[in-house]
């Protein structure tokens, strides 16, 4: 390869991963499993990837970026939709796994970046404990929506017992989560700091604990762009648009979005807040976006300060 600089791009799939090489543009695919996963370290052994970009792949990918990370290579876990648009305006338009694997390469040699380390195998277990939780809610909803809506009897009498096994698991599952929490004093403590701001329950401090792991050591534009509620321009000559979010951590998002729900009838401050915006005009959906940022923002300072909720400090917010 010279002495230039390699970038590699790994298109994953459940049973695939599909390597593609930049600047010279090089491919081979290998099985997603241990075997295929060594073959390529042996062959990232000789071309000596400079860094290696990938797209989270709904867990599929952590066999490969574990193997990656323990050989110390660098390795970057990126947002689909940031290499979809890449690909777009790239004009790579047409889509099959080779292709994948050189758009996620070029990515990688046009935009650098910075590789993020792996979560400890104890963060892992928890965003996995988490994770099912979530499943285990929107499973609960589908199934209570079905028995409001059902008049036989015997379905009737199914939905309900499946609804009591599931309510069941949930709550032996939630009390392996606050084992778990309290079983680490740095999670520990950070959850009494965050539910202890109206509005802020477990589900949502799990979230944030899990998947915002730099709270407390970011600026607000920063955390912000982070989890997708910084409004980006979409300006152009004389016109000026609707600023629009987009992008950021999705699970986090939607989750803040329930607690600022939540926060705008129970929260003093963000209450105030909020009805301040309203009364100025902003739409509803605007002004519970900026009650996210003013949430994120007291967030960031408490756990950052290491100091809980404080309704005096808040309520000028």
């Amino acid at each position: 390869m010279g002495d230039s600089p390699v970038f590699a791009g790994i298109d994953v799939s459940k049973n695939q991963l599909d390597v593609g090489t930049r600047p010279r543009k090089t491919y081979f695919s290998v099985a997603n499993d241990f075997k295929g996963v060594q073959s390529l370290l042996r062959r990232f052994e000789k071309i000596r990837p400079q860094l290696v970009v990938l797209e989270a792949s709904g867990g599929y990918e952590l066999l490969v970026v574990v193997a990656l990370a323990q050989a110390g290579w660098p390795v970057a876990i990126i947002n689909p939709r940031q290499i979809r648009q890449f690909a777009q305006a790239t004009g790579k338009l047409a889509k099959t796994d080779k292709l994948d694997a050189q758009v996620l390469a070029h990515f990688a040699e046009a935009v650098h970046p910075e590789p993020r380390p792996l979560p400890d195998p104890e963060l892992q277990e928890l965003r996995a404990l988490v994770r099912r939780r979530w499943q285990l809610l929107a499973t609960i909803r589908q199934e209570q929506n079905r028995l409001d809506t059902t008049v036989n009897p015997k379905v009737r009498q199914d939905l309900q017992r499946h609804l009591k096994w599931l309510n069941a698991d949930l709550a032996r599952l939630e009390r392996d989560i606050q084992d778990f929490i309290r079983n680490t004093p740095l999670w520990r403590d950070r959850d009494r700091l965050l539910q202890s701001v109206p509005g802020v329950g477990p589900l949502t401090s799990y979230t944030i604990i899990t998947h915002m792991p730099e709270l407390g050591t970011l600026e607000g534009k920063q955390l912000a762009a982070l989890v997708g509620v910084a409004p980006f321009n979409r300006d152009s000559g004389q016109f000026r648009g609707q600023r629009k979010i987009r992008g950021g951590r999705g699970k986090v998002r939607r989750q803040l979005y329930m607690a600022a729900l939540t926060a705008v009838q129970h929260n003093p401050a963000l209450r105030t807040f909020y009805q301040r915006l309203l009364q100025a005009g902003k739409k509803k959906k605007l002004a519970l976006t900026a009650v996210i940022r003013k949430l994120l923002l007291i967030l960031n300072a408490m756990v950052k300060n290491q100091t809980p909720w404080n309704p005096n400090l808040h309520h000028s917010a």
